[in-house]
């Protein structure tokens, strides 16, 4: 058992020494989101599952604090009505709870961050459809192939993994240094 949590922490931090290529790329999404919050626009997450999670948990840490006090960002995320999601997924399809929501509430000028380990999540790339219709800036944080968002995209962040765990590891920490970015660089 040892070896293997040797080999895969090893592992863990080979793909945090790769992820510093995408340096260039997180620095440009997180101006993306600073010149969006500047604005009076908000910041969107969406995501399925584990992505889900991440969602949810990124857009908490703009709303409520990362790591300094200071008035809340406006951030939300896509995943977390439960009666909006069973609603639409029961009268539209599953495939349609995150466009319909972009539909009410998203705004020309707002970002849109969606989080997909395989990069085709039909939820997410119906919502990316709308968004290029709705001049809403969308961000695609996937896997090393980013399947078919990173077509729709308007930025990828395809992190150095096709392995789902792996990915979701280093979407979070891209997360957090993107709430770090923009919490040390935004007066709201």
């Amino acid at each position: 058992m040892k070896d293997f949590i040797n080999a895969e922490l090893k592992n863990i931090a080979s793909n945090f020494i790769k992820l510093q290529d995408l340096s260039p790329k997180i620095e440009q999404v997180a101006s993306i989101c600073i010149e969006t919050l500047k604005k009076g626009n908000k910041i969107m997450f969406c995501g399925n599952g584990g992505s889900a999670a991440d969602s949810q948990h990124l857009a908490a840490e703009l709303v409520g604090r990362y790591k300094l006090n200071r008035p809340a960002i406006h951030a939300i995320s896509l995943t977390v009505n439960t009666s909006i999601l069973t609603a639409i997924g029961n009268d539209f399809g599953y495939d349609s709870v995150f466009e319909r929501q972009l539909e009410a509430i998203g705004q020309n000028g707002d970002l849109l961050i969606g989080l997909s380990t395989s990069g085709n999540s039909k939820n997410i790339l119906a919502a990316f459809l709308l968004a290029k219709k709705k001049k809403i800036t969308t961000v695609a944080m996937t896997g090393l192939s980013g399947g078919e968002m990173i077509k729709l995209a308007d930025y990828t962040l395809n992190v150095p993994s096709n392995t789902t765990n792996n990915i979701q590891e280093m979407h979070i920490a891209i997360g957090h240094l993107l709430c770090d970015i923009i919490e040390k660089n935004i007066n709201v």
